[in-house]
């Protein structure tokens, strides 16, 4: 029984070792492989189309086939977050970090859902490692999440800082403008905050992002009795998103005004 039981566990490595049996483990290998990003990329592409369940059907799928890939991790847990499901988006995330603790991608994410979720320390510390990473390309991304952590914490000194250096980068990129922009209003610097969110406009930015730039500049207008420009910035946003959270704050804006 001891012979026929160590001749069954040395068939497969004497069949390697012939050339008998390693080609087709390797094919069985790639094409698992093959499926996973397969999976892989057509949930990516329903993610960009703003389909985030079938994006995460997709790339459960891609993960039951290959849990160990770091970017499925990262798309899932994307998918998760647009769709509202946190704690999901972060369990992929942290994932993603174990399996590759440099994917300065998954961290710049993980970064933004603290912020979204509101655990400003949590985003502060994600944030802060990737600006100290001489390799990441992109730290203005970085500094603008830790001066808006910074900036809910009750540090508007370090903010400053942190968005400051952000627009030195990168100075038309209009998440640092737009919260500088908050910035300034909160510190009654209103003629350096609509400069701001002028040129969060100028910057073409997403449509969310344009009508808060518009509401903001309204709530300014008004404290400077200027009624004119508030219900025009009101009302570009109305138009343009009417159905959105600053669609529906202009429209009851708009009302009390007129």
């Amino acid at each position: 029984m001891r012979q026929r039981i160590l001749a069954t566990g040395l068939a497969p490595l004497l069949a390697c070792l012939l050339g008998l049996g390693c080609a087709s483990t390797q094919a069985a290998k790639q094409e698992s492989a093959r499926k996973a990003v397969t999976h892989h990329d057509l949930g990516v592409d329903y993610l960009q189309n703003g389909n985030s369940a079938m994006a995460i059907r997709e790339l459960q799928a891609a993960l039951a086939i290959d849990g160990s890939i770091p970017r499925v991790h990262h798309a899932i847990a994307e998918a998760y977050r647009l769709s509202g499901h946190s704690a999901e988006a972060e369990t992929h995330l942290r994932r993603a970090l174990e399996l590759d603790p440099k994917f300065q991608g998954a961290r710049l994410s993980l970064s933004a859902l603290y912020v979204q979720v509101e655990r400003f320390e949590e985003a502060l510390r994600e944030s802060r490692i990737l600006i100290d990473d001489p390799t990441f390309p992109a730290p203005w991304r970085a500094l603008n999440n830790a001066g808006w952590a910074e900036l809910r914490l009750g540090r508007p000194a370090d903010a400053r800082k942190s968005l400051a250096l952000a627009l030195e980068m990168r100075p038309n990129y209009w998440p640092a403008l737009l919260n500088f922009g908050i910035l300034e209003a909160q510190e009654n610097r209103r003629a350096e905050a609509i400069e701001r969110f002028a040129q969060v406009l100028a910057a073409r930015p997403a449509p969310s992002a344009e009508a808060e730039a518009n509401y903001r500049m309204a709530e300014i207008y008004i404290s400077l009795g200027e009624r004119e420009r508030a219900l025009a910035h009101l009302s570009a946003v109305i138009e343009k998103t009417p159905g959105g959270e600053w669609g529906r704050r202009s429209q009851e804006y708009r009302k009390l005004l007129q």
